[in-house]
């Protein structure tokens, strides 16, 4: 297994705040495990010495070694006379038993299974293929067909569009990635939201850029005047948003903020990278929105990323970038350092079922109206103390616990068989200890019993009278 340094640098902006209700020494333990869990310390990472630890955090190396030492017992760090403490993950090993299909329950992705009708686009797809074997296969652009409906789409949602304004890519992932690689170089500052969507940060952070924070209230969304005052003074590069039912607090940007903050960008010379995977997933918010790019008079300063994932199925590997043909034809010229383009296939298959989107977005309406009905139930019955922010759309729920313990609940939990996504995971240095998501893509079931299994973990850490002897 190869080994590399984590810096303390490194390590202090992941634990962020990082003490909680118990002793020093198991919340500094609970913090570091549940990086390691949710991936944000890799296996094979070397942490730094126990002296710098001790010096840079504040606390006893009596604290530090006392942490190190749950690690080493639980199976997370190993440590050698010399070498120093390394990262490892249980299991690989046969230290603790290997999870088999069935014994986990994932509630960490907020993804769902394919809508009815994807087996029959799938077969209509396959009667359309003939046509594109006489062909080489690589559309660095996406199929002219689907270019076109989605066009059609964005012009029927009242921004005028064509076929050479849409770039097809294997999934808004692939789209975000190829976005960060064209726009920036290292250094480039980009705004993210806080909390915000981990893997688009993860994109940004491979191209070497520095991220600032634009707070995303569960509540009340996003501060307008926080986030443009965050422009003009940074004068970022890019700044990403997710302005419909918002992953993970599930809120949707007013017209206001909208209009206000394409308009800075644009004055200040920032481009905005709009990512609607979320857009079309209502529940019951009420309102009629229009893309982020409705708001771009100048035409050079959004860029729209889509994707057939949260709305038809996972396993559809297509998103699209929508922006000026200037833009796309930059993107185009990118991409050849990073693929050929996506699957035809798939481009086949997500154009049939495009001709049947009013159907499958009622279905999805439907699916997790139920799930955020089984969800509200099972809160008021195992998790009574916790709140639920509001959810009128999108894929998941944002709750808030009663006290800052959502690292060590989720390793809990984690013990018992859910793995759940605690609230550090989608900041930026170790924040929203209060808050953890629940993803409404789930069954009513899975719900059900994951709320079950936070409510036992909850009752488990609880603080219990003050311990004697406990190390400082």
């Amino acid at each position: 297994m190869t080994t590399h340094q984590v810096s303390m640098h490194q390590l202090t902006s992941l634990l962020g705040d990082w003490r909680g209700a118990g002793s020093d020494y198991s919340s500094l333990a609970e913090r570091i495990r549940l990086m390691v869990i949710d991936g944000r310390v890799k296996a094979g990472a070397r942490l730094p010495s126990e002296r710098t630890m001790a010096q840079s955090l504040g606390v006893s190396r009596t604290t530090v070694n006392s942490a190190l030492a749950d690690l080493r017992a639980s199976g997370y760090v190993q440590s050698r006379q010399g070498s120093g403490s390394v990262i490892r993950i249980p299991g690989r090993t046969g230290d603790l038993p290997i999870p088999q299909a069935g014994d986990i329950l994932d509630l960490s992705r907020a993804t769902s299974s394919a809508v009815p009708g994807v087996h029959a686009a799938a077969e209509r797809a396959l009667r359309r293929l003939p046509a594109r074997l006489t062909t080489d296969g690589y559309e660095l652009s996406g199929l002219p067909a689907l270019r076109e409906a989605l066009a059609s789409r964005y012009t029927g949602a009242g921004v005028p569009t064509s076929a050479d304004d849409i770039l097809i890519t294997s999934g808004s992932a692939s789209a975000i990635s190829l976005i960060a690689r064209t726009f920036l170089a290292p250094g480039d500052r980009v705004i993210v939201e806080t909390p915000g969507y981990p893997h688009s940060n993860d994109a940004f952070r491979s191209a070497g850029a520095r991220l600032l924070p634009a707070t995303v209230d569960g509540d009340h969304g996003w501060d307008t005047d926080e986030f443009t005052g965050v422009i003009e003074r940074a004068l970022p590069t890019l700044a990403y948003v997710m302005p419909d039912f918002h992953n993970p607090t599930s809120r949707s940007m007013s017209a206001e903020t909208r209009a206000a903050i394409v308009d800075s960008a644009a004055r200040h010379g920032a481009v905005i990278v709009s990512d609607e995977t979320t857009a079309e997933l209502d529940i019951d918010r009420g309102e009629d929105t229009v893309p982020l790019c409705a708001y771009d008079t100048r035409g050079s300063t959004v860029l729209s990323v889509g994707s057939a994932s949260k709305t038809m199925w996972g396993g559809l590997r297509v998103g699209w970038i929508r922006a000026s043909s200037t833009l796309i034809d930059r993107l185009v010229a990118a991409r050849f350092s990073f693929d050929l383009g996506a699957a035809v296939l798939d481009q086949l298959v997500t154009s049939e079922l495009l001709d049947d989107m009013g159907r499958i977005i009622e279905y999805r309406r439907d699916v997790h109206r139920r799930s955020r009905e089984a969800l509200e139930s099972a809160l008021a019955t195992h998790l009574p103390s916790a709140r639920l922010h509001p959810v009128d759309g999108g894929v998941a729920g944002w709750i808030q616990l009663d006290a800052p313990n959502s690292s060590p609940l989720a390793v809990a939990a984690r013990s018992r068989g859910l793995l759940i996504g605690a609230g550090p995971w989608f900041g930026l240095g170790g924040e929203f200890e209060r808050n953890v998501r629940v993803p409404i893509t789930a069954t009513p079931d899975a719900i059900a019993r994951a709320i079950a299994i936070l409510g036992e973990a909850h009752t488990a850490i609880a603080p219990g009278p003050p311990r004697t002897g406990a190390p400082v």
